[in-house]
């Protein structure tokens, strides 16, 4: 009876773990999707005839400085969840993850921004 009892306490603290995962993942989903569309929205405010004169080291300035809230709900809802995934790793490399998840982010709005720049000359 001891083991049966045992088995569903280990078998429900499995399920609670699962479910704590999900809800961390779904989160850094959130985080993510907000953070892109805000510099999607930023992207295209300066993409439009009146800013065409901004350089692309401008914008790259620029968009490095934009969207300070969505960029750290980001970082912390992505590192929450790699934490609860991955609690063997260290937390730093975790940080070093949701940093390079942003730098690529901005990167790739930064191409956009200069790809769309040279093709309107």
């Amino acid at each position: 009876m001891r083991i049966l009892i045992l088995a569903v306490l280990m078998l429900s603290a499995t399920g609670a773990i699962a479910d704590e995962i999900d809800d961390a993942h779904r989160q850094a989903i959130t985080g993510r999707d907000s953070y892109w569309n805000c510099l999607a929205q930023e992207y295209q405010t300066y993409s439009q005839d009146s800013t065409r004169n901004m350089s692309g080291s401008d914008f790259t300035s620029h968009i490095a400085d934009v969207c300070p809230s969505e960029r750290q709900n980001f970082r912390v809802s992505l590192v929450d969840y790699l934490s609860r995934q991955f609690p063997n790793v260290d937390a730093g490399d975790h940080m070093t993850t949701a940093n390079r998840a942003i730098a690529m982010a901005q990167k790739d709005v930064v191409t956009a921004f200069i790809k769309h720049k040279e093709a309107s000359k």
